[in-house]
This record gives structure tokens, sequence and C-alpha cells, in this order.
């Protein structure tokens, strides 16, 4: 590909210290933007200060949601070098959910590389610390302008990044998680196993309601039956009932989480049990009511791994461990989070220095 066309700040941001990073608060100075005209193509893709867009009224993303994004993260390492962690498979599952929402697809190879390029330009934002990163977040919305339900003939992408804190500040803990009842997220067929902006937005209501009564997050059930789990509210979920790990399969209405993806590859390979099947939510109650019930978890790229020491389901608190980290869930995410600062052998690749 050809050389990305590089415009600099004229003037640069002060950079936050690691220890008052937030999540999704603070960005950096650049910003990576390509634009498609139906006819044209993909344009190439440049490099601009951070700034705002001017966009028309009618532009069809206002209008009729035509939005899909990812989210990946690099760490700076121990040793000094800026890795992302499994670049390739969040730039195919950017291209998968534009696919699902009618958006032309992007070259991968310009995408990682394009984003790499970025990276490589604002490698001062990255944080330090252990548990901190540099989120990279790309986009893509329908920007012609006009009123009328068809695919859009013009679309912008565009990759932000912001400084994140660890997600644990004081030290991983359990959260508490209600099984939502009223609501659904996705039915196979839909729209749930892709990355838009609209799947985020039909979840709102439903999470603030957990919040407000105390639950950090809601485990959401099918939308047919309201009978199976399907996934956390930003992660997927697993379980371990005995000595075997369970997970939601990906049938449709679910997200192929990157994470996910990861954590069944490390479980195998230390030769647990693990299936990928339906999980009702009644046995998920028996395993606990008959103690089979060891360990909770959620996966996701903002946690890696996040411990879950209560769920409330029908009046019901099953309090998981006593609400204590499971042993699988902590061997996973120190694991992971090992590879990601490079304090681990990567024997699949999954990281890349920038």
């Amino acid at each position: 590909m050809a050389a990305i066309m590089i415009e600099k700040a004229s003037t640069l941001k002060p950079k936050p210290e690691d220890t008052t990073l937030g999540f999704g608060q603070v960005f950096t100075d650049h910003m990576l933007v390509a634009e498609y005209h139906e006819g044209k193509g993909w344009g190439e893709a440049r490099i601009q200060p951070y700034q705002s867009f001017q966009m028309d009224p009618a532009a069809a993303v206002l209008h009729y949601g035509q939005a899909v994004f990812d989210g990946l993260k690099a760490f700076h390492g121990t040793d000094g070098k800026i890795r992302l962690f499994r670049p390739q498979k969040h730039v195919a599952r950017l291209n998968y959910s534009a696919g699902r929402m009618s958006i032309p697809p992007m070259d991968p190879e310009m995408v990682l590389q394009s984003i790499r390029e970025l990276v490589r330009l604002e490698r001062a934002w990255v944080p330090r610390t252990v548990g901190t990163s540099l989120y990279i977040r790309p986009t893509i919305v329908a920007s012609e302008a006009f009123l009328g339900v068809r695919p859009a003939k013009s679309y912008l992408f565009f990759v932000i990044l912001s400084p994140v804190g660890a997600y644990y500040p004081e030290g991983m803990a359990p959260v508490k998680i209600r099984v939502e009842e009223q609501y659904v997220r996705a039915v196979a067929g839909g729209v749930g196993d892709a990355k838009t902006a609209g799947n985020y937005a039909a979840s709102l209501t439903a999470a603030e309601l957990a919040k407000h009564d105390g639950y950090t997050q809601v485990l959401w059930l099918d939308g047919v039956q309201r009978k199976y789990i399907d996934e956390v509210g930003t992660m997927n979920i697993m379980l371990r009932i005995g000595d075997e790990v369970l997970t939601p399969p990906l049938g449709g209405s679910i997200l192929a989480g990157v994470t996910r993806d990861s954590s069944l590859t490390l479980l195998r390979r230390w030769g647990m049990k693990v299936s990928e099947r339906q999980i009702s939510i009644d046995e998920l109650v028996d395993a606990h009511r008959t103690g089979r019930l060891q360990e909770v978890w959620g996966t996701g790229t903002a946690a890696v791994i996040s411990p879950v020491g209560e769920l409330a389901y029908r009046g019901e608190r099953m309090v998981v461990q006593e609400g204590i980290i499971g042993k699988v869930t902590q061997r996973l995410y120190d694991a992971i989070v090992a590879i990601q600062y490079g304090n681990a052998p990567d024997p699949d690749g999954w990281t890349m220095v920038v």
C-alpha cells in the first residue's frame, strides 16, 4: 500500500498521568480517516489532527443507524515494545459487521497497517503501567445525505485512540449481574453478532434499570424462548460447572468475542473440558443450588476477564464461590495479560509489535 499521508497537529495536548485515566474520556492528538464513494471505492487513508466532523443533517447514519465499530488495544510492554493484541481478528470482525450492515468491506491489510501507523505516531500516548493501555476505536458510518431506507452510497471510516486506565484500579473484584427477564437483546438472524451501534443503544434501558438496583451488568437470555443464556451487556459469558467450562455457542445472536476465542484456546491447551453449547438459565440455577457452579466470568476487550460474584434471577441471589475469584478465572486473566505485555511466550502470534 502507498505511504499514508500524515498531517501533524500544530500543538500537542498534555498527556495525563496513568493514575488519572478512566475509560474513553481522553483522546490523542491525531486520528485516521478514509472515505468511500460509490463507483470509486475506498480512498487512501490519511492521518490528521484530532478534530470534529462536519456532517449533513440528512446523513444516513443519523436516521437509519448504518454504523459499525470495533475495539482493540495497544500495550506498553515491560520490554519497552508497543504491542497490538490480535489486531487481525478485530479487523476481520469489523469487516464482518460492515457486511451485515450493507457497508462496503475494507482492505484488511490497509486497515491494519493504517492503525499501526497511527499508533506508531501516537506511541507516547500509550500508558506504561500494567493494566493500562491505549484503546483503539475503528468506526464506519454512513455519510451520504438522503432520506430513504437503502444502503448509503458514501461512508466515513475513522480511528480514534484513547489512553485508558486499569479496569480494576484497586484489583480485580467480582461483579454482580442480574438476569434480564423483561427485555431481549437479539435473535438469530438479526444483528446480534455484528458490532453495530444499534445493539448498544437497545441495551441501555435494561442496563440502567439493573444499575439502579445495584447490579453492574445484565445477563441476557435468548430472545425467542427466554430460556437460554446469551451474553452479558458488554462481555461474553463463561461458567465452570463441576470440572467443565461452558459458554454459549456462536449461533448468530452473540458477538464473536476476541477475548472469548483467546480464553477457549488457552483452556483447551491446558487440558480442560470445554463445551460451546446452549445453557438454560434453569441449568445454571440448578448447578448453583446443588453446589456444582464453581465459577462464572465474563470475557471482553475492556476488562479482559471479569469475575462474577453474584447472579440474581427471579428474586433469588446466587452467590458464586462466596464471592471469591475462582482459580480458572484468575489463571485466564493472568495468562492473557502476560501475553499482552510481552511477559509470556506468544505461541499463537496474537500480538503484533508496532
